[in-house]
């Protein structure tokens, strides 16, 4: 469990749209076996340590012909951000997704003293 005291709470949110491979004919439309996307989210402020990131889809435009098949996440997080994931696997056919994510952690204070010894 994280503590965090709450005149340093800091909360942060966000949308992205990872992909929209229909339209191109990219491989998460056409492609089969294991595909991921990624891409790195700036928070607009730095937390004091990595916070916990929360994600979850918002649209996904699947294939209703085949399975639907998906694994989302946060990895990699540090104070300044984090990668943001989509997986699928076999015969899944995936149009396009969007997800939301919602970061929440200890923030700096301006009262903080940082002192080099």
């Amino acid at each position: 469990m994280k503590h965090v005291r709450g005149h340093r709470l800091g909360i942060d949110q966000g949308t992205v749209n990872l992909f929209s491979d229909f339209a191109t004919d990219g491989d998460m439309w056409t492609g089969e076996g294991k595909r991921e996307r990624r891409q790195w989210v700036d928070f607009s402020e730095r937390y004091a340590n990595p916070p916990v990131v929360q994600v979850a889809l918002q649209l996904w435009d699947m294939d209703a012909e085949t399975n639907v098949r998906a694994d989302i996440g946060a990895e990699d997080v540090t104070e300044k951000g984090f990668a943001l994931f989509f997986r699928t696997w076999g015969d899944s056919r995936v149009a396009r997704v969007r997800m939301s994510w919602i970061a929440i952690g200890e923030v700096k204070n301006t009262d903080d003293w940082d002192i080099d010894l």
